[in-house]
């Protein structure tokens, strides 16, 4: 079995592959602070109520946007798993050329979706992250990754009305019944979500328009199921590309 961990700033994947199958996977808080053991000890729960345990893993493959977890969780995989990760990074051969002025500043992450992405829908596609930032990533027919745009989440713009302003409430994320609210929480849900709604559709066209063709739009991360059917440029919506990315990253390292 292989164990495929991304970790992002607000939760971590985790997903166990069978072969080619995600035969089980959750999603852990993000935090900081916590050790190697705290974390230990969460993983081993969670194989364990599932009828697993350390030594069905035979592979651990792992993406962070989080430098201070990386050693963390290379730390962990060595001692509870007795293997050393392949952590996505510079000097990993992805299969996927990279046509940013500096292929260093691109985060694992968005590599990793997109190196998903154009295995399973092809090139020219866009692929959009809604997580912490939304992240738009262009990849060619020819699947190189050409770049993208990275917005602030939904949930960053939320917070951002909340703590920046004397009298505006901490809102929950959801569409409203119409676009002009008669309370300020409905007012505010409605700029948030009709804007959002607005802004992912515009960004995604003019990456289109600077591509030049018809391109498969693929949307993946914590509020895409929110909003992605909001967005009829979306094609698909994928769940789990991050995990399924660390997966054919795992497969051609070891070819």
């Amino acid at each position: 079995m292989i164990l495929a961990i991304d970790i992002g700033n607000t939760n971590i994947g985790v997903g166990i592959f069978q072969e080619k199958e995600l035969i089980k996977n959750w999603k852990i808080r993000t935090e900081r602070e916590k050790t190697c053991d705290e974390y230990e000890i969460v993983l081993l729960t969670l194989l364990s109520l599932s009828g697993m345990n350390a030594e069905d893993i035979k592979s651990v493959v792992l993406s962070s946007v989080v430098p201070p977890l990386t050693p963390v969780f290379q730390d962990l995989s060595q001692s509870l798993f007795r293997i050393k990760p392949l952590v996505v990074g510079p000097g990993l051969k992805t299969g996927m050329a990279i046509l940013y002025e500096n292929p260093m500043e691109v985060g694992a992450d968005r590599v990793v979706a997109a190196v998903a992405a154009f295995e399973k829908h092809g090139g020219p596609c866009i692929v959009v992250d809604f997580g912490t930032a939304t992240t738009f990533d262009a990849v060619s027919s020819k699947g190189e990754y050409l770049g993208g745009a990275i917005a602030p989440g939904i949930q960053i713009s939320a917070e951002a009305l909340y703590l920046k302003t004397a009298k505006l409430p901490h809102i929950e994320i959801k569409k409203p019944r119409k676009a002009i609210g008669r309370t300020t929480v409905s007012s505010m849900q409605s700029g948030l979500y009709f804007g959002y709604v607005g802004l992912v559709s515009n960004i995604i066209e003019e990456i289109k328009r600077e591509l030049g063709t018809k391109a498969s739009v693929i949307s993946t991360g914590g509020f895409a199921a929110q909003i992605s059917h909001e967005v009829n440029s979306i094609d698909f919506h994928e769940p789990y590309l991050a995990l399924e990315g660390l997966r054919i990253l795992h497969e051609r390292s070891r070819e």
